[in-house]
């Protein structure tokens, strides 16, 4: 389960922001201790829920057994905010393996030196990258050139709708353009006055993962151009994208109405979740959300299929959005070598990513824990499996400035879907040129 999204970053980014100034250290410098000398090491890492913390601790407890000349000392429920303060602090009780949700971030923390410069223990260890992880998580843990991190576990997203709902309103497959998940939609929409008795599928950017990003991915999209200057004002997917949500807004009863229903939805996390409830039939989010929904009891049969894709685009169709746990090792560490035997083994080790895997409940990050047969999961997790492998799934591109365009794009959604910015291009050109001068005030 992932408590980062897009639309609870602001926090991270802050953090990030301040941590930009305070670190500056290069692996070189704190990589002089034996790795098979007896020490000790810090793992902080964000996981909270009882069982995500046992997984963690399986995993750790297989390393040690693997190394028995390093203990690794954990500390759980570190966000980005913590793990900042943390690092500029520095000191022997600070993390020498460090680990964040918040992908779009990996930008500021190749940049600043948040994170240490991985390439020298890459190349030591002999770690084919290519050959170990797929494309993807590749380009999302590295920025410019330079890799500080590397993924453990990943986020797939794709589409969960209520097979009873379909049924009995004669739908008898998911929708695989975005033109049928429209339509889809609307047939599934059963209006109560001025509310729903149960809506097709929550369109707003604030409905619990369908954000910017997300949508985007149904696009073939490019964030930025070869300038490096924002191009969502000059590629045509943005403004479909956009004009395609407001559309369907609308065409769901308005945004008014869609909001006062989304305030009467359980939490994202919880087991009041509208998925779960029935309050909706159709819904966007990760792979994690399978285990949740069966945990709430939900009292339908759950089906799982990729997001629709662009009607233009529709031989695409089983990609998705990706994202996922990054780790890497903490600047300020005079035990790298020995954090490094840690990163290697839980981001390359096929045993231990795929038993991480089946204890976490996400999607495996190598190419050879992708098609373990030792991976445990409900059938329908393969729809999750086989979307971390499409060769066109996509993640937000990364920034010197982090996740902060895309907080950007986000919030111009939020206006232009009330009908706040009624002039889509010139919202969109603004938007552009806000995402420059950020990035050109963090540079």
């Amino acid at each position: 389960m992932r408590t980062s999204r897009l639309t609870t970053t602001a926090v991270a980014v802050a953090a990030i922001s301040v941590l930009a100034t305070a670190c500056t250290g290069q692996s070189e410098a704190g990589a002089s201790d034996d790795p098979n000398a007896k020490t000790t090491i810090n793992f902080w890492h964000g996981w909270s829920a009882p069982a995500e913390v046992k997984a963690v601790e399986d995993n750790i407890d297989r390393f040690e057994k693997a190394h028995p000349n390093i203990t690794v000392k954990v500390s759980g429920n570190i966000n980005d905010d913590k793990l900042n303060q943390a690092l500029r602090a520095g000191g022997s009780d600070g993390p020498d393996v460090v680990s964040s949700f918040t992908t779009a971030n990996v930008g500021k923390f190749c940049s600043s030196g948040a994170f240490a410069d991985l390439k020298p223990f890459i190349e030591k260890s002999k770690l084919d990258l290519e050959k170990t992880f797929p494309k993807v998580l590749l380009d999302y843990t590295r920025f410019e050139g330079k890799r500080c991190a590397l993924p453990l576990l990943t986020d797939a997203y794709g589409l969960y709708y209520n097979k009873d709902a379909f049924e009995k309103a004669g739908i008898t497959a998911p929708p695989r353009t975005m033109s049928e998940l429209a339509s889809v939609a609307k047939k599934l929409t059963v209006e109560k006055g001025d509310s729903y008795e149960q809506l097709g599928f929550m369109p707003t950017f604030h409905g619990y993962e369908t954000v910017a990003s997300h949508y985007m991915s149904s696009w073939k999209h490019t964030y930025f151009d070869e300038n490096g200057k924002s191009n969502i004002a000059k590629d045509p997917a943005f403004a479909e994208m956009f004009t395609y949500q407001k559309k369907l807004v609308e065409d769901l009863g308005g945004y008014d109405k869609l909001e006062k229903y989304r305030g009467t939805f359980g939490d994202e996390w919880g087991a009041k979740h509208p998925f779960h409830t029935g309050q909706v039939a159709m819904q966007l989010d990760g792979e994690w959300r399978l285990g949740m929904a069966e945990a709430a009891k939900a009292g339908f049969e759950i089906g799982v299929a990729p997001m629709p894709v662009a009607d233009d685009e529709a031989d695409s169709y089983g990609k998705g959005f990706l994202s996922g746990t990054i780790v890497g090792i903490a600047p300020a560490s005079k035990k790298q070598n020995a954090a490094w035997e840690l990163v290697k083994y839980m981001t390359s080790d096929t045993e231990a990513v795929v038993a991480f895997a089946n204890g976490i409940r996400n999607v495996p990050s190598t190419l050879e824990a992708l098609k373990s047969p030792d991976l445990k999961f409900d059938p329908r997790f393969k729809t999750f499996l086989d979307i971390a492998r499409h060769p066109e799934s996509s993640t937000s591109d990364g920034a010197v400035n982090g996740a902060t365009y895309q907080l950007t794009i986000q919030d111009f959604g939020y206006q232009y879907e009330k009908g706040a910015v009624k002039d889509l291009k010139a919202g969109l050109e603004k938007t552009a040129r806000q995402i420059d001068t950020d990035i050109a005030k963090a540079k």
